[in-house]
């Protein structure tokens, strides 16, 4: 494909659906915050709280879900559309067509944030803003992940390291490094980090699991 400007990736993302419905859902969120208003400093500090935990929940899903080894329980094969199609994207690494978040997660997984929002808050107001940041953190990753997998090459120091790690985890080893949007934070917390020299290049980390795409 040849390297890539800032301009052709944006123009190349928008094309999908994905980024569309996660816009979507920011929008509306953001335009019910404003109208239901109630500004407090609650909503000021879920701000950084969000952040923080999302690194780990980008964790948790990555290691729980998204590599989710198929399991057959009486009879029956536990084996989500969403790994599967994890397992498709660690296969084919570069196309960027099916990187994207599958548009039926989408289904149950804005529902369920804004579940969340609406009945687990003290208040409506702090609810709207934790389905706000939720949705700009959805898009966020959508970007970030997309950009990494594109020939658009790191221009600064912290892409460069966001770029290194989840490359790390496609082209050497995908038992570790699975945060996506940020410097490995999760994953230094969590153990899976270590020094890139001391981890030998895995053989199935573009067929997890040893199974066929």
């Amino acid at each position: 494909m040849g390297g890539m400007t800032l301009a052709q990736v944006r123009n190349r993302f928008i094309k999908h659906a994905s980024p569309w419905i996660l816009a979507t859902f920011l929008a509306v969120a953001a335009i019910a915050r404003l109208v239901v208003g109630d500004w407090r400093l609650s909503d000021l500090l879920l701000v950084p709280i969000m952040l923080a935990v999302f690194p780990f929940f980008e964790w948790v899903l990555h290691v729980a879900i998204l590599h989710w080894r198929p399991r057959t329980i009486a009879g029956i094969t536990i084996d989500p559309m969403v790994a599967r199609s994890h397992r498709w994207h660690h296969a084919h690494p570069r196309e960027l067509d099916n990187i994207f978040i599958p548009w039926q997660a989408f289904v149950t997984l804005l529902p369920a944030f804004a579940a969340i929002g609406l009945f687990a808050f003290p208040r409506l107001g702090l609810g709207l803003t934790f389905i706000l940041v939720a949705g700009a953190l959805g898009l966020g990753y959508e970007w970030t992940h997309f950009l990494i997998h594109t020939d658009y090459r790191p221009k600064t120091s912290v892409y460069k390291a966001v770029w290194r790690n989840h490359r790390l985890h496609h082209y050497r080893n995908e038992h570790y490094w699975f945060t996506v949007t940020t410097t490995g934070t999760a994953d230094r917390v969590l153990g899976t980090y270590p020094d890139p020299s001391s981890v030998a290049p895995s053989p199935t980390a573009k067929a997890l699991h040893a199974l066929e795409v």
